[in-house]
This record gives C-alpha cells, sequence and structure tokens, in this order.
C-alpha cells in the first residue's frame, strides 16, 4: 500500500480521490471540493490517499488545530475507504499514517466526530483504540 499527501491543483483531487469521497459525501461536486481544498489548504487542510494496486483505496481529510482543550491536535474531517476496498487494512493504515503525521506535527491526540448512523464506521473506530470523548452539537445557519 502506498500512502501520500496529494497537494492542491493535483487532477487527482478529482479523478482519483472524490469518487471514494462521494462514498462519504454524496453531495459533493468537484467545483466545491476543490474550492473547499483552495480555501482550507492555507488553513492546514490537507487530504492524503491511500493506493492498492494503483488505485485509490482511500482518503483522510486532515488538518491540525490548536485549541485550549488539546493545545495541539490533528483533526480528521473525512476518512472513508473505497467500499471495494473495505476491511483490507486502508482505514487502519491512514490511521497510522494520521497519528505518525500528528505526532511529527507536535500534536497531542487525533480526534474526528462520525455520524450517529455510522455504526460501522463506529465499530472500525473503536477496534482502533479512539474513545467516544464528546457530544458534538451544531446549528445550521441560514
Amino acid at each position: 500500500m502506498e500512502i501520500i499527501d496529494i497537494e492542491p491543483g493535483d487532477a487527482r483531487l478529482t479523478t482519483e480521490l472524490l469518487p471514494v469521497l462521494r462514498e462519504l459525501r454524496p453531495d459533493l461536486s468537484a467545483d466545491d471540493y476543490l474550492a473547499v481544498y483552495d480555501e482550507g489548504h492555507g488553513q492546514g487542510l490537507r487530504f492524503t490517499a491511500a493506493y492498492l494496486e494503483g488505485r485509490c483505496a482511500g482518503v483522510a481529510g486532515w488538518r491540525t488545530v490548536a485549541n485550549t482543550n488539546r493545545r495541539r491536535m490533528l483533526y480528521v474531517d473525512d476518512l472513508v475507504t473505497a467500499s471495494e476496498a473495505r476491511s483490507t487494512g486502508v482505514g487502519h493504515a491512514l490511521l497510522e499514517y494520521l497519528e505518525r503525521r500528528g505526532r511529527e506535527l507536535g500534536c497531542t491526540a487525533i480526534h474526528l466526530d462520525s455520524g450517529t448512523h455510522r455504526r460501522d464506521a463506529h465499530r472500525f473506530y473503536m477496534r482502533e483504540r479512539l474513545t467516544i470523548m464528546a457530544f458534538h452539537f451544531a446549528r445550521e445557519l441560514d
């Protein structure tokens, strides 16, 4: 398995990563994805892809965040394995990569949010030794 960071402007963002991301975020358009990455890259957003046999099999969107709770943490915006590659170690490999990157970047923890309906993902996260630390509250803005 090859795990690589993909920079803004790389054609693989839409040709290879976006189809995998759409398994988690089906309404994400190519234009929105590129716009978010263009803006978010300056805020620390990165996308990392896992390749199996030359095909994108998993994607992680992540950033480092400084706050009063954890001081510095690696926050995972997106973590998705292509449906045909699930249970092959892709998610585990991406999390290991993110943990290593977090340590290199001086982070004290890895955090992510997961929709309450994503029970299979929750079982995976718990197997990977992530714990449920808090409730996440939100209010949509007009």
